[in-house]
């Protein structure tokens, strides 16, 4: 699980069943800082997120297919599991 900043919007006209009708979305991986960390990831989008959004991301196969109630076997790995509000270290507020 990790926070990520919505940067972008992914557009496929051809693409496996599997991810018809599902909202791709770019996102970058982001420190509790919100400085970047790490390379961009394609995630699909359980929770209706949008580009400037910071987000929480599960990046492993079998919490992405158990969220987006897709058998096993689904090749899906990367999903947008939440829209953060915001993000307390000790006493501040990000």
């Amino acid at each position: 699980m990790m926070l990520a900043r919505v940067i972008g919007n992914v557009t496929s006209t051809m693409k496996d069943r599997h991810y018809q009708g599902q909202k791709l979305l770019l996102v970058r991986p982001v420190r509790p800082d919100m400085s970047p960390a790490g390379r961009p990831l394609i995630a699909a989008d359980a929770v209706r997120a949008g580009i400037g959004d910071l987000v929480i991301v599960f990046d492993e196969g079998g919490s992405a297919r158990q969220m987006l109630d897709y058998e096993a076997g689904v090749t899906i790995r990367t999903v947008i599991g939440g829209i953060v509000d915001a993000v307390e270290i000790g006493s501040e507020e990000t």
